[in-house]
C-alpha cells in the first residue's frame, strides 16, 4: 500500500476540536466501550518513538530478523505510526487475553510423543477477533464524535506495537521482547486503532523485570542474545513459523516436540503466575489440535490439514511446513518401531526434497536411539524373569 493510499483510507476530516474536558471524558469512555468489547485493558499513547529507531536499525543491522523482509522493507515506518498512516495523533492500544483453560503446558511438554503447538495457536485466527473488534471501536467514537479517521491494526502493518503499547500503559517490555503485565502476565495478544484524535494519552509502566534473566537461560536455541534483543534464526518460534526452507541441522534437536512456535521465556516467567484464562470462545483449544500424537498429525493429507486449520494461525505455514516440523519432532521423539515406519513410509511417497530432508534426518535420529531401547526392553524382560519365573530363569 502507498503512502498516498494510506492516507486517502483514513480520510481526516475538518471538525471543531472538543474541549479537554470532552476529551477526557471520551478516553474514559473509550476504556470503558473497549472493555465491553472483549479487551482486558485498552490504553492511549502519542505516536513518537523516536527513542526505538537506533534499536530497531541495530536489530536490522545484525539480521537477527533472518528471512522476515517485511520487517525492513519498510525502513523506520514502523517506528512512525504518523507516517504509515498520516493524520494520526495518538495510538489507542488494547489488550486481549488468550491463556485456554488446561493448557496442560507440562504433561504436553514431557511427553515426547505428542505435539506441543503453542497456545496462542490453538484456537481460532486471533487477527479476525482482534481486527473485527477494534474496527467496532473505531465506530463507536466516530458515532460519539462525528467524523473521524481511524484504522484499526492487528500484526497486519509495519508498526512497533509492543512499544506503543508499552507507552499507554498496559505494560513493559520483558527481556524476552514480550510485553508484561504485573497483573497479568504476557499471554495475551495485542491490537492497536490510529485515530486523528488528539486524546489524552496514559502513563508508562515500570518496568520490574529486574535483575530476572529466566527467559534468557531457559531459551531452548539461545535465541535471547542481550536482555530485550532476540536473535529471530535462533527462536525456535521462527524456526517453525517464519522459516521457509529448511530448519538448520543446529538448532533441530532443541527444538524437541514443538511443531509450532514456542511458549518456554513465556512459561519460565515468574510474572505470569499471576495469568488468567481466557473466556472466549475463538480462543479455547481445538480437540483435534492440543495434546495429539506427532504420528496423528503426520498422517494427515494435504486436505485434511487444510479441512483442520480452517480458521486457524497454523494454517500460514502450509502443509510442506507442517510435515517438515513434524518430522523433526519424530527424530526427537522416544524410539519406536512405529515412528520409522511412519517415517519410511511418508518418505516413499514424498517426492519434496525439503520434507524428505527432514525426515531422512529424523530417521537417522531414529535409528541410532533404537538400539539403546531394545537392550532397556531386554533389561525389562530379564529383570521380570528373574522375578517372576525364579524357576527357569
Amino acid at each position: 500500500m502507498t503512502k498516498n493510499q494510506t492516507s486517502e483510507t483514513l480520510q481526516t476530516a475538518s471538525q471543531t476540536p472538543l474541549a479537554s474536558a470532552e476529551l477526557n471524558a471520551l478516553a474514559k469512555n473509550i476504556k470503558e466501550w473497549g472493555k465491553a468489547l472483549g479487551f482486558q485493558a485498552v490504553g492511549i499513547s502519542d505516536v513518537d518513538l523516536k527513542d526505538q529507531e537506533a534499536n530497531l536499525q541495530a536489530w536490522l543491522d545484525n539480521q537477527y530478523h533472518g528471512e522476515m523482509d517485511y520487517m525492513e522493507r519498510h525502513g523506520m515506518m514502523r517506528a512512525r505510526p504518523d507516517e504509515l498512516l498520516p493524520g494520526t495523533l495518538r495510538v489507542i492500544s488494547v489488550r486481549m487475553d488468550y491463556l485456554p483453560e488446561d493448557a496442560q503446558f507440562a504433561a504436553n511438554l514431557e511427553d515426547k510423543d505428542l505435539a506441543y503447538i503453542s497456545r496462542y495457536a490453538l484456537g481460532r485466527d486471533y487477527h479476525k477477533v482482534l481486527r473485527k473488534r477494534l474496527k467496532q471501536l473505531g465506530d463507536k467514537i466516530k458515532s460519539e464524535v462525528g467524523e473521524l479517521g481511524f484504522r484499526p491494526f492487528v500484526d497486519s502493518a509495519p508498526i512497533l506495537e509492543r512499544p506503543l503499547a508499552e507507552k499507554a500503559g498496559l505494560g513493559w517490555v520483558g527481556k524476552h521482547s514480550l510485553l508484561l503485565d504485573k497483573d497479568s502476565g504476557s499471554w495475551f495478544f495485542l491490537g492497536e486503532l490510529l485515530i486523528d484524535l488528539a486524546l489524552p494519552v496514559d502513563q508508562a509502566q515500570q518496568n520490574q523485570c529486574g535483575q530476572c534473566v529466566a527467559c534468557m537461560k531457559i531459551c531452548p536455541t539461545q535465541a535471547i542474545v542481550a536482555p530485550y534483543v532476540v536473535d529471530g534464526r535462533r527462536c525456535i518460534s521462527y524456526l517453525t513459523i517464519e522459516l521457509q526452507g529448511a530448519i538448520p541441522s543446529e538448532f533441530r534437536k532443541a527444538i524437541g516436540n514443538r511443531i509450532y512456535g514456542c511458549d518456554d521465556c513465556q512459561l519460565i516467567c515468574p510474572w505470569n503466575r499471576f495469568a488468567e484464562t481466557t473466556q472466549e470462545s475463538d480462543y479455547q483449544a481445538k480437540d483435534f489440535l492440543q495434546n495429539q500424537s506427532l504420528l496423528s498429525l503426520f498422517a494427515w493429507s494435504e486436505s485434511t490439514f487444510l479441512k483442520n486449520t480452517e480458521g486457524s494461525p497454523i494454517r500460514r505455514i502450509g502443509y510442506q511446513r507442517w510435515l517438515r516440523n513434524i518430522a523433526i519432532a519424530l527424530g526427537n521423539a522416544p524410539s519406536s518401531i512405529d515412528v520409522i515406519t511412519s517415517l519410511q513410509n511418508k518418505l516413499t511417497e514424498s517426492e519434496d526434497e525439503l520434507i524428505n530432508e527432514h525426515i531422512e534426518w529424523a530417521l537417522a535420529e531414529q535409528q541410532q536411539k533404537l538400539p539403546i531401547n531394545i537392550d532397556r526392553l531386554n533389561q525389562r524382560l530379564i529383570k521380570a524373569v528373574k522375578k517372576g519365573l525364579p524357576r527357569d530363569a
